[in-house]
């Protein structure tokens, strides 16, 4: 099983407002892959980290294995969600990939 922990800054220009709106949205639709991509078994959107805490949102989800990794990543429903509901309001990716 491999791990693949993702995290996000909001972008400077995202005003407070307007956050809770697009992390609904994150959440529904990134937790909506599991089904849809092979290989990926879980998937958890983190909307409220605590305050010591260097990113705003993260996800956090579960692979078969480290090849899916890869398959996630350019799978065509993956990058949609990433493209309509994450990208264009982030900043500051990290990422972390472990078995």
């Amino acid at each position: 099983m491999v791990h693949h922990i993702v995290m996000w800054k909001f972008k400077p220009e995202i005003e407070e407002a307007r956050k809770p709106e697009l992390k609904k949205a994150m959440k529904e639709n990134l937790e909506g892959l599991v089904g849809k991509v092979p290989g990926l078994l879980t998937a958890e959107f983190i909307a409220q980290p605590m305050e010591s805490s260097t990113h705003d949102i993260a996800l956090v989800t579960t692979l078969e294995k480290a090849e899916d990794v890869a398959v996630y990543g350019a799978h065509k429903e993956h990058v949609k969600v990433a493209d309509t509901y994450v990208r264009p309001y982030v900043t500051e990716r990290a990422c972390l990939d472990y078995e």
